[in-house]
């Protein structure tokens, strides 16, 4: 079976797409709440490797943008948690998303997503995955990603902790569109998935084992970030009466997905600190 080898920054171990390493709970120990004036979302952090020395990266901060927006000081609070031993507790610290009202994060030009960097103390310590499991256009076709094929969520639905030292609550549903390529012309798909408040930003992410693709089944484990959560889906209605015209929304349970080569792009346009 053909391997997609990538580096664990930081740490230095080689695991591919295929292997058995755990991505629920990795995921879920670098997925944290974000808030501020009232607003919150998910948030989730990833490595960009420095040039200078490859095994180290800088903590890249992705979310959708319209968290970071919709949060309008130039401070937010960001919900980490610090491990000793065994135990966990809160670390919620204070970060800087804009400097006198000017955004500090990267926006796509075309999606819903934003991509910042931050900086975390050393008492704060995950093992901080890389970009390269962000899937593109090769990972979906690959491994033959299709409409019913189950994916995983993490968030924070109307803020809500799956306990009391803040870890995410991890939701699964079903891909509930088509196509899914080419990436970048579909850009996003639905997700049979109910979006609260507070999702918004979430990773939605793939996780398998023993896949049956490229005319058999493959042993392994397959494993990658497909998106992230963007916003819930609606159907309008217009009702006209004699008095006045107003619109109405449904929710239809759907969440719209952004694909992962859009974060990928997102993280690419940030700034150098080389």
């Amino acid at each position: 079976m053909k391997k997609h080898i990538f580096i664990f920054i930081l740490f230095c171990s080689v695991i591919s797409y295929a292997q058995d390493f755990e991505l629920n709970t990795l995921l879920m120990n670098c997925t944290f709440k974000i808030e501020g004036d009232g607003r919150l979302g998910t948030v989730f952090i990833l490595g960009k490797p420095m040039k200078k020395d490859p095994k180290q990266a800088y903590y890249v901060l992705i979310t959708a943008a319209h968290v970071l927006d919709t949060i309008k000081s130039d401070i937010a609070t960001l919900n980490l948690r610090k491990k000793s031993g065994d135990t966990y507790s809160k670390k919620a610290i204070q970060i800087p998303i804009r400097k006198k009202g000017h955004p500090l994060w990267t926006k796509h030009p075309d999606v819903d997503v934003a991509a910042m960097y931050v900086q975390l103390s050393d008492e704060i310590k995950f093992d901080l995955l890389p970009a390269n499991l962000l899937a593109t256009d090769t990972v979906l076709h690959e491994f033959q990603i299709h409409p019913g094929d189950e994916l995983f969520c993490l968030g924070f639905p109307y803020g809500a902790e799956a306990n009391d030292v803040g870890f995410p609550i991890l939701r699964s549903g079903k891909i509930a569109s088509f196509p899914l390529m080419p990436v970048k012309k579909i850009k996003k798909f639905l997700f049979d998935f109910d979006v609260f408040g507070g999702n918004s930003g979430g990773p939605v992410y793939f996780v398998e084992s023993n896949r049956n693709y490229a005319g058999g089944t493959q042993i392994g484990k397959i494993q990658f970030i497909a998106g992230l959560v963007s916003e819930q889906k609606y159907v309008k209605e217009k009702i006209t009466s004699l008095n006045e015209t107003r619109e109405t929304k449904y929710q239809l349970g759907l969440a719209i997905v952004i694909h992962a080569q859009f974060i990928k792009e997102t993280i690419e346009m940030l700034p150098s600190l080389d």
